[in-house]
């Protein structure tokens, strides 16, 4: 038998689906420490306004802890002072998560009707080839006459990233569904278009439109740094406007505040994710 394809006579997934948690915990570790000493030297090589160094985004990321900022509470106007970290990202939330929510319903909504109703395909199709590849990055100017410099402007733009992700997950989810699935089914007597979307199709077609929600959570937080760019204050806000004032020790912390946002949040969701579809396994 040849050896191609093996290292060390063992196929290459054999090893890390044998490594212990502890193992991979200290692998990543190891990467962790290795791309830090990296990041230090070569940031020893530029001035800090060029490259910072992990000491300079560290002592950066504590002032912004340590200062503080007002943050207006929305509804009420009352406003109030916190860390200046927890105001800009709670100003990001503001607009990131209605537009995750409502990108994400409006695409997994549309994704599943293209998916199972053939009219529905036919009728939609010819436009969502037209949209599909504008980015949403070219709706900050209808953003702006639409809506104003605010909140519901970056909503906007962040809702239209979400909803292309979610919408072909779904789509994608629906048409996978196994057709022996549906007839088996119809022969039980489930035969009216409601009731085989809820009890058959979205079931099975779950684990595609999970992957799209868990993408779009990630995806839109890349978003949410373009779409400040209309003028709502937040994280993304924050990094233009340190790295305008070569403040870019500043800019990285608040890089990084997103990236420890995304992680948490996305540990979340796979909780979340584990448990919905535990069905499955």
């Amino acid at each position: 038998m040849s050896e191609r394809g093996t290292v060390g006579g063992r196929a290459p997934g054999v090893d890390r689906g044998a490594s212990t948690t502890r193992q991979r915990v200290a692998r990543g570790a190891a990467g962790t420490v290795a791309f830090l000493c990296v990041w230090w030297a070569a940031a020893t090589q530029f001035p800090i306004y060029l490259l910072p160094g992990p000491v300079e985004v560290a002592t950066a990321f504590g002032r912004q802890v340590a200062s503080t900022a007002t943050y207006t509470v929305p509804f009420t106007g009352t406003d109030v002072a916190l860390s200046a970290v927890v105001t800009h990202l709670l100003q990001s939330l503001q607009h990131y998560l209605p537009g995750l929510f409502i990108g994400s319903t409006l695409g997994v909504l549309l994704g599943v009707l293209v998916g199972w109703f053939a009219l529905v395909d036919d009728a939609l199709t010819p436009v969502i080839r037209v949209l599909r590849p504008i980015p949403p990055l070219a709706w900050v100017a209808f953003a702006i006459v639409w809506f104003g410099i605010g909140h519901t402007g970056a909503t906007f733009i962040v809702s239209i990233g979400a909803f292309w992700i979610t919408f072909y997950n779904a789509l994608s989810g629906v048409e996978s569904v196994d057709r022996e699935v549906l007839e088996a089914a119809a022969s039980l007597g489930v035969h009216d278009h409601a009731t085989m979307i809820r009890k058959v199709v979205l079931p099975a077609a779950s684990p595609g439109i999970f992957t799209g929600l868990r993408t779009s959570i990630g995806q839109c937080w890349m978003i949410v740094v373009a779409a400040e760019l209309v003028g709502p204050p937040g994280v993304g806000e924050e990094i233009l406007i340190a790295a305008q004032n070569l403040a870019l020790d500043v800019s990285v912390a608040y890089m990084l505040v997103i990236s420890a946002v995304f992680l948490a949040s996305d540990a979340a969701f796979r909780a979340v994710e584990r448990g919905v579809l535990a069905w499955r396994t």
